[in-house]
């Protein structure tokens, strides 16, 4: 179960940094639904990606230990990813309404 712990931290993170873009681009916002589903997928792309490139390596290398850089480059993976994802989402669907 712990190998999963850094994905399901990644996952949270994305739907809350989904969440919070939302708020803060009312005008890219997908609802809190949409967001949140954009910011669970984002949350794991961009988790994983950070652990590529060695960002929370710790995380994306399946070490057997969970320590504080591990989780705080989860969050801010899956926080980040979250937002932008939602953010690009958002805009490409203002553009097709138009």
């Amino acid at each position: 179960m712990e190998e999963y712990l850094p994905l399901i931290i990644q996952l949270v993170s994305g739907a809350v940094g989904g969440n919070v873009a939302g708020k803060l681009l009312k005008n890219l916002s997908l609802g809190s639904l949409g967001n949140s589903i954009a910011g669970i997928l984002g949350g794991g792309i961009g988790g994983q990606l950070l652990g590529m490139l060695g960002i929370g390596a710790g995380a994306a290398a399946g070490t057997d230990s969970m320590d504080i850089s591990s989780i705080l480059g989860s969050v801010a993976g899956g926080g980040v990813g979250g937002g932008v994802l939602m953010a690009i989402i958002g805009a490409i669907k203002n553009a097709m309404a138009k």
